[in-house]
């Protein structure tokens, strides 16, 4: 039919994919970083200017539809007349932890927020960060008549400042002010944040698009990162994405939206007209960089000596909650090592309970996932650590599952770029809106559980009982409203310890932020 492109405007670059509508084979992309200062306030016309540099040389010609997808949770607060009252709130931004706490105590507690909207306020969401602009630049929180998030502000600019505004279901199931579950804002959460009503964007459905440019070129609905990465990798019904970064994610497609009364399942919206339940860790690769750290090597030094030990680490656990943790909800721990005899204490037997630990507050997470009902047969690792020999060998059994290791690639620009090549095939009656185009799915190197199942679950047993006796009772323990007791702590704050959470996919296959401690 043609070609069509997609655009992944990350925190720290653009990246552009060309590719055939059909087959959905790259023909040509394009790269450049954003400037220097991506976090904190930002100019958002540092993101056009970087989107002008990656489609230099004519990349952009002969494309028929461009897809839009963009680092999640950042704010745009504008003006009546569309002007920005301030510059942009990107996600990493922790300024708004005690606003996200107070949020979280004002409309009644954790509960309450999940079951309006699906979270609990952090400092990464665009309703956090209103109630610290409220409270820290009234005159600005005042003028405040509408607002955008990142890729809502990319695509109206494409599209030549249009009246209209859109945005999609994944999009705005981040901003902590619209229901993945009814599907609808919540404007008296923005009113609660902001202190007055404003203008939010229509939300269109993945098929649609967005408006054409004044050339006539197609601008589809876009989304967020991690949407856009899970259409890109074609995860569907059956499969997780376990995002290993310094903090980790879970993430998997499900046919409903997930009310969790303890906040622990983030439910957001994914890029088909489905739903995309998100589970947090704060610990996964800085528990293998600690580890590596104390033993004088590197990650792949430490891949290596973990691999002359044996399942179990001779009777070595490590819960590595180095920065606390989400999940389970222990937000003031630490970190426990247990099993010291004479005989276990060898760098291999300490580098692979590193392993089995991170492995094991994983398949925690996805457990999570699981008890609500869903369906893992096939779990995607995403994230230069996946590649590490120690990893491949002992995912598959610990977590229950095929695993595959997904070869590096632009997954959020070929997301987008597959939301572009659906809504221009709607446009021109050749697809269906309620069936996207067949692109392959990620290609992979694919490890199966096999013969080693019994022995992962063994590994996983004796992780849980050690949990267990130091821990009793965590995961049961967060269904409760805490904020009593975390207020002050930071109770929405303490989960961005870890770094900042995208919602489980950061810029790129640099997935969950990998760099860090």
């Amino acid at each position: 039919m043609g070609i069509v492109a997609g655009l992944d405007s990350s925190s720290e670059s653009t990246r552009i994919v060309v590719c055939d509508t059909d087959t959905g084979a790259v023909i040509k992309q394009g790269y450049a970083p954003h400037p220097a200062g991506g976090s904190g306030d930002v100019d958002p016309q540092a993101w056009l200017m970087s989107l002008g540099e990656a489609a230099e040389g004519g990349l952009l010609e002969g494309v028929q539809a461009i897809g839009v997808s963009a680092q999640q949770h950042g704010l745009l607060p504008l003006d009546a007349g569309g002007v920005l009252v301030r510059p942009a709130l990107v996600g990493n931004d922790k300024r708004a932890q005690s606003a996200a706490a107070d949020l979280t105590e004002a409309l009644g507690g954790r509960t309450a927020w999940a079951q309006a909207v699906g979270s609990v306020p952090t400092a990464s969401q665009p309703v956090a960060k209103l109630r610290w602009l409220t409270r820290n630049e009234p005159d600005a929180a005042h003028r405040v008549a509408e607002l955008m998030q990142p890729h809502d502000w990319l695509v109206w600019q494409l599209l030549g400042r249009p009246v209209r505004r859109t945005t999609d279901r994944g999009t705005a199931s981040g901003s902590g002010y619209w229901s993945a579950a009814s599907g609808s804002w919540r404007p008296d959460l923005v009113q609660l944040a902001l202190g007055h009503q404003v203008r939010l964007p229509e939300v269109i459905g993945p098929a649609d698009a967005a408006g054409h440019t004044p050339e006539g070129l197609l601008i589809s609905a876009g989304t967020g990162e991690t949407m856009a990465a899970a259409f890109g990798l074609g995860v569907g019904t059956g499969d997780a994405v376990i995002s290993l970064g310094a903090s980790g994610s879970v993430f998997s497609v499900h046919h409903e939206a997930l009310a969790d009364p303890t906040g622990t399942i983030l439910s957001y919206a994914d890029a088909t007209g489905m739903h995309l339940p998100v589970v947090h860790t704060l610990n996964a690769v800085r528990a293998l960089r600690g580890t590596a750290e104390l033993l004088g090597t590197d990650l792949e030094g430490l891949s290596a000596l973990a691999t002359k030990s044996t399942p179990g680490s001779y009777g070595l656990v490590l819960l590595p909650y180095l920065e606390g943790e989400r999940t389970p909800h222990l937000p003031h721990t630490a970190g426990t090592l247990t099993g010291l005899r004479r005989e276990s204490m060898k760098p291999e037997h300490l580098a692979r309970a590193a392993f089995e630990g991170m492995l094991c507050g994983l398949a925690d997470a996805l457990d999570v996932l699981r008890g609500r009902g869903v369906q893992v047969r096939r779990v995607f690792l995403l994230g230069p650590a996946a590649d590490l020999q120690a990893v491949r060998a002992i995912a598959p059994a610990v977590l229950g599952a095929q695993v595959v290791v997904v070869e590096p690639a632009d997954y959020a620009a070929l997301g987008a770029a597959r939301q572009a090549a659906w809504a221009l095939g709607v446009s021109h009656g050749t697809h269906s809106p309620h069936e996207p185009p067949r692109w392959p799915a990620a290609v992979g190197q694919v490890f199966e559980p096999g013969e080693d199942l019994p022995v992962g679950q063994s590994v996983r047993q004796q992780y849980m009982a050690v949990r267990e006796q130091i821990h009793p009772g965590a995961f049961e323990s967060g269904s409760g409203d805490q904020e009593a007791a975390d207020h002050g702590h930071g109770a929405a704050g303490e989960y961005e310890a870890g770094g900042y959470e995208g919602g489980g996919y950061e810029g790129g296959y640099e997935a969950g932020g990998y760099d860090g401690p």
